[in-house]
């Protein structure tokens, strides 16, 4: 078990509802539906859903853009007190930049077996070697992000 796993609290429900409905967006864009949200003291400082294919650039998934959004909203690009709700199981990417972040807390929906990077593919949060460590804890909403997921690339084939 991991040690750096978060409890989840009530709060935190509305927060990933609030992602799921950002990642309904991205859909309807058409991209992957994946929303994320950065809380801050209780309030809510950034968002992103992604937009990978219509800003043409690989780094623009939901939760870099939320964190984007969130480090200028704060005036810092560390956010230590800061909580990140994501629909979706984080890549490497998006988890070596809460690393980077200072992210105290990571709530992820569902997981994801190709890429997931924080229990699925490899544990990247877990890695001794970072000078900061992420608790983090998913599951919340995990079959309505699933079911949203599994519509969008059902209607593509």
């Amino acid at each position: 078990m991991n040690m750096k796993r978060s409890a989840v609290g009530v709060q935190d429900l509305l927060f990933m509802q609030r992602a799921l409905d950002l990642a309904a967006v991205a859909a309807k864009m058409g991209e992957v539906p994946v929303g994320a949200v950065v809380v801050y003291r209780g309030q809510v400082v950034g968002e992103g859903a992604n937009s990978c294919i219509r800003n043409f650039d690989p780094t623009a998934h939901a939760e870099i853009l939320a964190l984007k959004a969130a480090s200028s909203a704060v005036g810092n690009y560390r956010i230590p007190e800061a909580e990140l709700f994501v629909t979706l199981e984080p890549c490497t990417m998006c988890a070596g930049a809460m690393v980077h972040a200072r992210i105290k807390r990571l709530i992820f929906a569902a997981t994801d077996s190709r890429t997931g990077a924080i229990c699925s593919c490899c544990k990247t949060l877990d890695a001794e070697y970072h000078n900061h460590s992420v608790a983090w804890s998913h599951g919340l909403l995990a079959d309505e992000s699933s079911n949203l997921l599994k519509s969008f690339f059902r209607e593509r084939r």
